[in-house]
């Protein structure tokens, strides 16, 4: 992978976890929590946030490899599960 794309992917990647936290924050100060609960709470849904799109995004893609696998008429390779 070359230096611009290595560049380019950090900053996105910061860019996402930097969305993710400000919008948290913004939904706990909504909600009425003040103080330093609003800290806790921040780090409690930026970090929650994280942790569910990076179970997602893989099971996502294996879902959509194993539907495209069965119903593709013209399969490239096998079911990436045992179809009983």
């Amino acid at each position: 992978m070359s230096k611009s794309m290595k560049k380019i992917l950090t900053i996105l990647s910061l860019v996402l976890v930097l969305t993710i936290a400000l919008g948290s924050l913004g939904i706990a100060y909504a909600g009425g929590i003040r103080g330093i609960g609003l800290l806790g709470v921040w780090f409690f849904l930026t970090f929650g946030v994280i942790v569910v799109l990076a179970q997602a995004i893989p099971a996502g893609i294996l879902l959509s490899s194993l539907v495209v696998s069965t119903l593709s008429p013209h399969r490239r390779a096998e079911a990436p599960v045992g179809v009983i």
